[in-house]
């Protein structure tokens, strides 16, 4: 069994500042991107955007490996400063 799910975070009320924004992205990707199963993608605003996102899509080999990275996200965007990330559950149907 493996689940996908599409991670994403934005810095679009500007609460963190352009060095923080990276050091976000940076514990993001160390703390659940390196630990997916797999990785399928990554996404990021284009640099002149007026706003800053990041979207990764990872694939996840069980459900409690998704649970403790589901945590490990919540951990992060609260020691960021951050209302929320967006963690969405994917089923993908193979047409």
């Amino acid at each position: 069994m493996t689940i996908n799910v599409y991670l994403s975070i934005g810095n679009s009320d500007d609460k963190l500042s352009q060095l923080e924004w990276a050091k976000f992205i940076t514990r993001i990707r160390a703390d659940i991107v390196n630990h997916a199963s797999q990785l399928h993608g990554a996404w990021f605003s284009a640099p002149d955007s007026t706003w800053q996102n990041a979207c990764w899509c990872l694939e996840f080999a069980s459900e409690a490996d998704m649970k403790r990275a589901r945590e490990a996200a919540i951990t992060i965007r609260r020691q960021y400063r951050q209302d929320s990330v967006a963690w969405a559950v994917a089923e993908p149907e193979f047409i």
